[in-house]
């Protein structure tokens, strides 16, 4: 068990947004030992992929559909409910996947535009240092 500033170094949230993160429900409670919370290597390991979908864009509200539940991977579930959990995670990285898909594609074409423009300005300064 972790305590929350081990968790804050492990994921690079800071203790104050993992309390916010609960309080508003987009993290569930951690267990507690003297007050203390106590988070597992499940937790950080969704707290780590949760870092990852917000830096790629993906909505808060996302995100807590898809936390919503916790860490299902420890849990002892029935079949029938941990597939539900399962099927909707699915369903929102599909969504994600979708975005993504389209950002890379704006990005490559900006970098291809970026490289066009610089091979212009370079040879924009070849043609001075020639005509000098």
């Amino acid at each position: 068990m972790f305590s929350i500033s081990e968790v804050s170094k492990k994921t690079g949230f800071s203790a104050h947004t993992l309390r916010y993160y609960e309080k508003i429900g987009l993290l569930s409670k951690p267990d507690r030992s003297s007050g203390q919370r106590k988070y597992s290597e499940g937790d950080i390991r969704l707290l780590q992929f949760m870092k990852v979908l917000k830096n790629t864009g993906m909505s808060l509200e996302n995100i807590q559909q898809f936390l919503i539940d916790g860490c299902i991977l420890e849990t002892n579930q029935p079949k029938q409910e941990k597939s539900t959990k399962v099927h909707k995670r699915i369903d929102i990285l599909q969504r994600h996947l979708v975005s993504l898909q389209k950002q890379k594609e704006e990005l490559e074409m900006v970098i291809k535009l970026t490289v066009e423009k610089l091979a212009i300005y370079q040879d924009m300064l070849q043609e001075d240092r020639s005509d000098d």
